[in-house]
């Protein structure tokens, strides 16, 4: 068959593996772990090629996940919030677990939808949030589904249901930090934006988008820091965002729906791999209220990105 869903325990995670066996194309997730992308694997001068810097095991994964919050789901808010807090419909909420990257980084996702069909692999998962934390006490549902399609083409759609009485704050984002094996001062960027998000000395927006075109074609990023947002153009083609290795001779191609209109880059003082973020509003959303979404109860809203590898 061209697809399969394989799992298997590794180093304390439990993954779950979709394969494309014509192509030998893999993506490894690990639902219990912020429905966390464990790896992108390709077949590149005969051997497998993972794509995702990851982490080791569970150890790894406890040690350093409230610093780097690698792959994971980043919900109910993603990026820094100030100080913990923001004012939503007159009243101030205090975030309790954590001030960047949202609530879900650890979250045990479970597996409720599986399908192979001749054209693609998917599964999707669910985690109910009841409003554990009190700086966040608004009810929702995470839906986050993995679909493999043919030649190393992964979408990944984030529906978020809000089981509250009333309206909620929303913000979505992921944080895949890509990897070729190349290190990155080797590496070029593509991305189609003409506005950069200005941050303060805290990285914290101020409210200006500034005029930024650097990356409208490849660019080396030799000794370039980068910790930044920026707004995506959707009026140029797909994709608007390119990593490329001119070592290995591989793109990562990034293509968002609208519905990611912020793309945040950052790279490790290692320089060994590079965060690529599809955020659907800056750091900060909760406070500027910059492209925040406001879900009325009841209703449910998607979030959608492609990953494609040439």
């Amino acid at each position: 068959m061209g697809f399969s869903i394989n799992r298997n325990e590794e180093n304390g995670f439990y993954v779950i593996t979709l394969k494309d066996n014509v192509n030998n194309t893999q993506v490894d997730i690990v639902p219990n772990y912020g429905a966390m992308l464990h790896g992108f694997k390709i077949q590149h001068d005969g051997k497998l090629l993972n794509l995702i810097d990851n982490y080791d095991g569970l150890d790894h994964f406890n040690e350093d996940v409230n610093t780097s919050f690698k792959n994971v789901k980043l919900s109910p808010f993603a990026c820094r919030l100030k100080d913990s807090s923001y004012t939503f419909n007159g009243a101030e909420y205090t975030i309790q677990k954590s001030p960047i990257h949202g609530l879900l980084y650890d979250a045990n996702f479970e597996v409720i939808e599986e399908e192979i069909t001749g054209r693609f692999v998917s599964i999707t998962l669910e985690y109910e949030y009841n409003g554990e934390d009190p700086g966040y006490p608004f009810p929702y549902t995470c839906h986050v589904h993995y679909k493999l399609m043919p030649w190393n083409e992964l979408k990944v759609i984030t529906r978020f249901t809000n089981r509250h009485d009333g309206p909620i704050p929303v913000m979505d984002g992921w944080h895949p930090y890509f990897t070729t094996g190349t290190p990155v001062d080797e590496l070029e960027l593509q991305f189609a934006s003409n506005e950069i998000v200005e941050f303060d000395s805290s990285l914290i927006p101020t409210g200006r988008l500034v005029r930024y075109n650097t990356y409208k074609k490849l660019t080396s990023l030799k000794d370039v820091q980068m910790d930044n947002a920026y707004t995506l153009n959707f009026i140029q083609p797909q994709p608007l965002c390119r990593l490329y290795d001119p070592v290995k001779g591989i793109t990562i191609a990034l293509s968002p729906e609208e519905s990611y209109p912020i793309l945040q880059v950052y790279i490790p003082p290692h320089r060994n791999s590079i965060a690529i973020e599809n955020l659907s509003a800056p750091p900060d959303a909760f406070n500027n209220g910059i492209m925040l979404k406001r879900l009325a109860a009841g209703k449910s809203t998607d979030f959608t990105t492609t990953i494609k590898v040439n």
